[in-house]
């Protein structure tokens, strides 16, 4: 008799195990299920998503189930190729193009080319770490930043060449969602490059319509050198244009520049003030602007133009108007979103 009540009292803790089990992966399912709804009803959209339930081993990361969050702070054994950080850093969106932002010592900006409108960033590169270099019904990753700054992102220009950021005490990035806007923020602090070691703030913000982001680069002290770029690509034009008033200019390419075939075709373009920047130049792999030596926030826009995308801009004509039409924005507004 005592062994059978030991076994009930082994079935019934059994069942209450597996019935609690059964309703937090009903609750997990639900929570996904409300966070793809809601993300369909989204104008723009942001992440980040870190691995959880795993280790680490040296530089890689094994095991884990990723999990969206707000904020991370950057764990000291992070470095390129982890696998920590789902497509390896932040990503923001809106409903004509994707961009996402390698966390690590790279710091450049890949594009993510989209065939649709929704949201999709949630669902990439959940079913394969680099699952999304190839083409899938919503797009793909479109663009090859090599040891480029991609499109638009950030370093520090000195001896000709770009440093990016190898020596940084610690990086926190944080992502929020507004009705129609969100913003990927990066604090980097001690960042070193050659003898001078600042902190840096980086406000990436999309909007609910276009193609463009919005930067601005906080400095915690007066720093020379401040640059952001396009990457270069063999028989691309570098395009250059300032506005009426000569407030505004742009540098910008357009061609076949992609991951998907040699067919395709991608613009890409920096919107910046001109009392702002030092000069235009070329490093080993960027179309650079670099920046005056200031301490005060640097801002510029960017944007990349994929053929693919619905309605979307399919030559060079067609991308220079798109680009003067802004132009004139910011020469009569100041700026490009509402």
């Amino acid at each position: 008799m005592r062994l059978n009540f030991k076994l009930i009292i082994l079935a019934v803790s059994t069942l209450v195990f597996s019935c609690k089990e059964n309703k937090q992966e009903e609750t997990k399912k639900s929570i996904e299920k409300q966070n793809i709804q809601t993300q369909k009803e989204q104008k723009t959209y942001a992440e980040i998503s870190v691995k959880e339930g795993g280790k680490w081993e040296g530089r890689e990361y094994i095991n884990g189930e990723f999990e969206n969050v707000s904020r991370i702070e950057v764990p000291e054994e992070h470095t390129d190729h982890s696998w920590y950080i789902r497509y390896e850093g932040p990503g923001w969106e809106n409903s004509q193009i994707g961009y996402r932002l390698y966390l690590d010592w790279r710091n450049a900006i890949d594009i993510f080319g989209k065939k649709t409108d929704t949201m999709i960033l949630s669902q990439v590169g959940k079913d394969g770490f680099d699952s999304y270099h190839e083409e899938a019904d919503w797009g793909m990753d479109i663009l090859k930043a090599g040891k480029s700054l991609g499109l638009g992102s950030f370093g520090r220009y000195m001896n000709d060449t770009v440093a990016h950021f190898r020596k940084v005490g610690k990086t926190v990035a944080e992502v929020s969602n507004l009705e129609n806007s969100s913003q990927v923020k990066i604090e980097y602090t001690d960042w070193t490059t050659g003898d001078k070691t600042i902190d840096l703030v980086a406000k990436l913000n999309i909007f609910d319509k276009d193609r463009f982001t919005k930067v601005a680069l906080v400095p915690s002290e007066a720093i020379s050198g401040l640059t952001t770029g396009i990457v270069k690509f063999d028989d691309v034009e570098l395009l250059q244009q300032q506005s009426e008033k000569g407030e505004w200019a742009y540098i910008a390419t357009y061609g076949t520049q992609t991951l998907v075939n040699d067919q395709d075709h991608l613009g890409m373009a920096i919107f910046y003030r001109t009392d702002e920047v030092d000069k235009i130049t070329e490093g080993p792999h960027d179309h650079l602007v670099v920046f005056k030596e200031r301490k005060e926030p640097v801002t510029y826009y960017f944007l990349g133009a994929w053929e693919q995308e619905p309605g979307g801009i399919t030559s060079k004509e067609e991308f220079k108007a798109d680009l003067n039409q802004k132009l004139e924005s910011l020469n009569t507004k100041g700026k490009l979103e509402k």
